[in-house]
């Protein structure tokens, strides 16, 4: 196929997402067929394939790498994997090994502990015995941009609530080497750690049972200053994130979150939060995530009721995402529910990256996607439409290096600097 041919066929409009990934897939992906379909030397593409693009927050199924329909090196139904990645010019993600919270008992920090295993498992089976020559996993910004520089896509390990370790903190250190390289402190439901943002009631979850960060999840955040993990304040409550930030020796993140003064939802952070965040050379990673960039009451009561009505009559925990999402009900509802509630758009995300710039400055601010754990909005479904962000940052009036420290470079300062105190800490432990 030519690349006239490529160029009529795209300027028609009328194919699907998915047959233009197929279409790109087929063709290896090439350079040529990509241009074709996205303005060839457009401004936009330009400034997108000069700069290192990174989502700062994918999740993945536990059956990552382990069945066909999750396979990152395939086109599949995954918002991320290695085509949608290259289709979209997204050059690197951290993908996220998460579990939901349930009742804290000896037997379920087993569970969980297996569970956040398989998922480490599962990214080092794409990067280190599938598709290391397209994907490499990194250990440090260094690294990251050394895969970039390679030419492969670049993997980077996140871990979704602090439940994941129980209350065991030598497994801060065993995640660490694996790969982990920010740990959100809770999610939906307190923990051992802290408070949530979110309190379950269903397991009993008052208002607030630590107060803000519980003595061990002080011991944790020094556990993870020591080793030069990032400290995640999205999902937890607002004293948890204030005390969070005061403790931590190093900047703390919010891998996903939103704006709380143009979205009321407690899952985003208050003008306050985000400058006392800025204040400590952290950095807040907007999310493409409809509900939290804005408000719909029936869009949301209908997911809710959709998610519960879908887990009850298949036996799931309504945290169990994963196996939701996959049944046929899900997938229906969710159509009509989109067609019914219209999602977020583009400008409405970056409508919070503007306020989010102009309240802290473009030094502290990123992007997340929160892909396949409900992250989506209208421009940006997948990770082969990432252009479109690069294009509506240069439409607000952006500029190429504005652009590299959002999709980017600010997160890996950070992190870069939460080293530089691991650094120091450990130094200090040596006697004299």
């Amino acid at each position: 196929m030519t690349y006239e041919t490529i160029k009529k066929i795209c300027s028609l409009n009328i194919l699907s997402t998915r047959i233009h990934i197929a279409l790109r897939a087929a063709l290896s992906l090439s350079v040529i067929s990509l241009a074709a379909c996205d303005g060839g030397d457009s401004p936009a593409r330009q400034v997108h394939e000069n700069i290192l693009t990174l989502d700062s927050h994918v999740d993945i199924s536990s059956d990552y790498t382990y069945k066909p329909a999750f396979d990152p090196g395939k086109l599949t139904d995954m918002k991320v994997d290695i085509p949608k990645m290259t289709a979209g010019g997204l050059d690197a993600a951290f993908f996220v090994v998460y579990v939901g919270q349930t009742a804290r008992t000896e037997e379920n920090y087993a569970i969980v502990k297996q569970d956040a295993l398989r998922k480490f498992d599962g990214i080092h089976r794409m990067t280190d015995e599938l598709y290391p020559d397209q994907i490499g996993l990194a250990y440090s910004p260094a690294e990251v941009r050394h895969i970039y520089k390679e030419g492969k896509k670049v993997a980077i390990i996140g871990i979704e609530n602090g439940y994941a370790i129980g209350r065991d903190i030598a497994l801060v250190e065993d995640y660490y080497n694996r790969g982990a390289r920010y740990m959100t402190l809770a999610h939906n439901g307190h923990n051992d750690i802290c408070d949530s943002a979110q309190p379950k009631e269903k397991l009993g979850d008052m208002p607030a049972e630590h107060g803000g960060v519980s003595e061990f999840g002080t011991q944790v955040i020094g556990e993870m200053n020591r080793l030069g993990m990032m400290v995640d304040i999205s999902h937890v409550s607002v004293d948890c994130m204030t005390q969070a930030a005061t403790i931590s020796k190093a900047p703390v993140i919010a891998s996903h979150s939103g704006v709380r003064a143009l979205a009321d939802h407690p899952r985003n952070l208050t003008d306050a939060q985000m400058t006392l965040l800025a204040q400590g050379g952290g950095v807040i990673q907007l999310v493409a995530y409809s509900g939290f960039l804005k408000i719909d009451p029936a869009r949301s009561k209908a997911i809710d009721d959709l998610l519960e009505s879908v887990a009850e009559r298949h036996g799931f925990s309504s945290d169990d995402y994963e196996n939701i999402e996959q049944t046929e009900e899900w997938q229906k509802g969710r159509q009509e529910i989109d067609e019914k509630f219209p999602l977020a758009t583009v400008k409405d995300f970056i409508d919070h990256i503007d306020y989010a710039v102009r309240l802290i400055g473009i030094d502290h601010v990123g992007i997340s996607s929160d892909f396949d754990g409900g992250g989506e909005i209208i421009g940006w479904k997948d990770a082969s439409e990432s252009l479109n962000i690069t294009r509506e940052l240069m439409a607000r009036g952006y500029s190429q290096d504005d652009i590299a420290k959002i999709w980017g470079e600010n997160l890996l300062r950070v992190w870069d600097d939460v080293n530089r105190v691991a650094v120091k800490l450990k130094t200090a432990r040596i006697p004299k």
